[in-house]
This record gives C-alpha cells, sequence and structure tokens, in this order.
C-alpha cells in the first residue's frame, strides 16, 4: 500500500524542481510532457536524497528510473526508509 506521506513529500520535491502543475496521471512521463529534462534530474534526484535521507546511486542516475510520479514512488518505496 502506498504510502501518503511519503508521495505528499515527494509531490512537495516535484512542486519545487518543476515549479509547475504536476500531472494527475501518476503513470504520464514527467520527460515527455517537458516538466523535466535531463538537466533537471541532478536537482530532482538531490532534492530527493535530502528529502528522503537517501543516496541515489550514479548507476541509478537514469530518467527511466524518474520517468513518472509512479516510478519514483517505487523508488522511493524500494530505497527509502
Amino acid at each position: 500500500m502506498p504510502d501518503a506521506s511519503r508521495r505528499a513529500r515527494l509531490l512537495s520535491v516535484l512542486k519545487t524542481v518543476t515549479s509547475q502543475p504536476l500531472p494527475s496521471d501518476d503513470e504520464e512521463s514527467l520527460f515527455e510532457s517537458g516538466l523535466l529534462d535531463s538537466f533537471a534530474l541532478p536537482d530532482l534526484v538531490s532534492a530527493l536524497e535530502q528529502e528522503f535521507s537517501i543516496k541515489v546511486p550514479d548507476r541509478d542516475l537514469n530518467p527511466r528510473k524518474f520517468d513518472s510520479i509512479a516510478r519514483m514512488e517505487a523508488y522511493l518505496e524500494d530505497h527509502a526508509g
């Protein structure tokens, strides 16, 4: 079951990094929609690391892992405490 608190924190980070309204569809690609690009990815990952006290290894710095809200939630579920 998704963690509502984690989701709220994730959405807050995304709103800060993108400064734009987020899609209502959690599966929508944030890169294809133009909300994120390869230049924003390091900022997003850094903000997630700070917010969730995790370290994203270099091998995970792949836009595909952070392509949608759903994928980020799944990543955080696997990596955040």
